[in-house]
Order: structure tokens, then sequence, then C-alpha cells
């Protein structure tokens, strides 16, 4: 069996794992099996929880994007076959560009007898699509989120029950949906698996020192701590003002919040919350009813354009306020090292004969 490898870009806070989560409830309807697996710079990610706790098998590959940990998201793969599924989704990292030559073009030509290739699919939101537009959004951002469209197979515009008119791209065919109501989840999934669009259509030209440079303005911070609680709380009041708390000084100190995630799990049930930018009311999901406890673990995911210091200590600062006892399990705060693919491959041809691949080192 050759499940259909569906990988998903966009940049950070697109809804990436929010519509692959949708996505595998509706295959789930159709009696069809996905598994998924989460890229990232770092570890403990909120998403790979998230994902697990739908039920959804999952691997991640961490430490790099899937271009440079290219090995790795074959591996993640290969052990997911053992829950036979039909769907693969493969969600890269929000930061990370030039997909199409790096990891598309490298599973055309070498493992085409092992997965069936969907289109690439760049996830963008309208509300991070208009600051760009406005230029409110940092250069070296900007630049990130432009040339993810540019690469895409398939481009689909995300969160579509937070606004009420469709936006046009120039040049780029676009299709709309929300994970939240479902709207355009089920069309999107038919074209993937229909073969009318071809999977790595698009290679970039890219400067890879630019690359390099654009990512390496956001600081990323990764952490995990378990807090036993002076007083029982719910998961909610845990993280609701944790998470205001830590916007508010984030946004004081001059730190642009790209994406901010958060993430409680206590034996009554957990809550996830989320935010795109300074001062925005968090999306939030999971059992907001889940009763109080002492014992709460908690992960929290920050990308920002901030020095990673800054970010450590106002972080660290939060979780001094938190009333009771907080142990941090672990801690990573870094700019990401400048982009090295294991493959980069400039061309391609539809029929994927040996000669129609030419192999380029990237130096960053």
């Amino acid at each position: 069996m050759r499940p259909l490898l569906v990988i998903v870009g966009g940049f950070l806070g697109s809804g990436k794992t929010t519509l692959i989560v949708k996505a595998a409830e509706l295959l789930r309807e159709r009696g069809k099996r996905s598994a998924a697996i989460l890229n990232d710079q770092g570890a403990d990610l909120v998403d790979t929880r998230l994902v697990s706790n739908h039920e959804i098998p999952a691997g991640q590959v961490t430490g790099g994007c899937f271009c440079c940990r290219f090995s790795d998201l074959i591996d993640a793969a290969e052990r997911l076959k053992q829950h036979q599924p039909d769907v693969i989704f493969a969600e890269a990292v929000g930061s990370c560009t030039d997909v199409s030559a790096t990891t598309l073009q490298p599973l055309k030509r070498d493992f085409t007898a092992d997965f069936q290739l969907a289109p690439y699919t760049v996830l963008v939101d309208p509300a991070r699509l208009d600051e760009v537009r406005s230029g409110r959004t940092n250069p070296d951002m900007a630049f990130l989120f432009q040339k993810q469209m540019e690469e895409a197979d398939l481009v689909c515009m995300t969160k579509m029950d937070l606004h009420e008119n469709e936006i046009a791209l120039n040049g780029i065919s676009t299709r709309y949906v929300s994970a939240v109501s479902g709207s355009g989840v089920c069309a999107w999934l038919d074209e993937l698996g229909s073969g009318a669009i071809p999977a790595g259509d698009r290679i970039l030209e890219i400067d890879y020192e630019h690359y390099a440079r654009a990512e390496a303005e956001l600081g990323w911070l990764n952490c995990r701590f378990r807090a036993e609680l002076t007083d029982s709380l719910s998961p909610a009041m845990v993280i609701g003002p944790f998470l205001e708390r830590l916007d508010k000084e984030l946004t004081s100190r001059g730190v642009q919040i790209a994406h901010l995630k958060i993430l409680d799990e206590s034996p009554s049930g957990y809550v996830k919350a989320a935010s795109t930018g300074n001062g925005q009311e968090p999306a939030v999901e999971g059992d907001l009813a889940a009763s109080p406890s002492r014992t709460h673990t908690v992960l929290l995911n920050l990308r920002a354009a901030g020095e990673p210091l800054l970010l450590q200590r106002t972080v660290i600062e939060q979780m001094e306020r938190i009333s009771g006892q907080v142990e941090i399990e672990s801690f990573q705060c870094f700019r990401p090292a400048a982009p090295k693919p294991q493959w980069r491959l400039d061309r391609y041809r539809a029929d994927h004969s040996e000669d129609q691949f030419s192999n380029r080192s990237v130096e960053p």
C-alpha cells in the first residue's frame, strides 16, 4: 500500500495543524485512516500533543526543517505505515520555504514506490496576508511568507469562518477553507487525491543568505513544565491569565509575536490556546468545562522577533508568578541555524526520469 503523502506548508499560525485534524476527522467518517508528521526546529511540540489527543497516529521531525531532516521525514513516514494509513499529513515548519526543491523533488525521484505524493498545499491566513500587504510585517518575515506562496501547487486561504469575503491572490488559483466549520475541507481532500494537479510543479529561485537571515530574525522557544498549584484550577483558568500576562510583557518589551501556543493538560482534560500577534484574542479549543485540578502539565511554543535571552527571561518570569510549585521539565530557546538541505533538486520533469534532475549543493 502506498499512502498519500500530503505536505502542508504555510506561515506560522496559518492553521496547518487545525486543518490536518479536521481533515483526519472527515476522512475517518469516510472509513479512511490518517496519520500526521509534525515538524519543528525544537522538541516538545504543542501540535504533536494536540494531534495525539485527537487519536491520530503522530510522529515528529525535530531539530530542523524537512529539507534539512529529509531522512528523518522518510523514517517517520515509514514508522507510521504500521498504522496502515490511507493518508499521511506532513506539516512543515512555519518559517520554512524551498520545500519543492528540497523535499518534493527527492520524494519524486526516490520514493514513488513507497508513497503517492499530493500537490504541495500552502495555507494563507487572510489576517497575515493583510498585514504583509500593508507593510506592517517585519520585512524578513514577509519574505518567507511570499516565497511560500510562490512555490505552492495549491494555495488555501484558511480561517474563512472569520472572514466574510474571499480574498483574491493575483495569478494564483486559490481555495477557501475553514477547519472550524469544515467548509471547503472535503473539496480540498478530493482535489489532493484526484491527480489533477502535479506535485512539486514549481521550484523557487531563492537567495539562501536572505533565507537564513530571515529565519534567524525569529527567536524560538519550546518548554514543558509541571505545576502543582496551591489551589485547584481548571486548565482554562491556568493558561488564560498566563497567556494574557505573557502577551502583555512581550509587547511592553518590543517583542513581535509571530505565533504563541500553549497547551495545558490536567487529569480532567486539556485546553489549547494560540495567537498569531500581540494583543490578539487567542483561539481556544479543548475541554473548557474541565473541572479544577491542582496538577497541570503545560507545553509552551513561542515564535517571536526578539532576542532568545529576552524571550527566556520573560517566560520564566511569568512561570514564577504561578501560585504553587513549578518544575521545568524541558526548556529550549534559540535562533534557528542556517538551512542546509540534504538534497536540492532544482529541475524536474513529470515522468521522473533519472536524467531529468540536477543536484545542487546549497551553501547558506
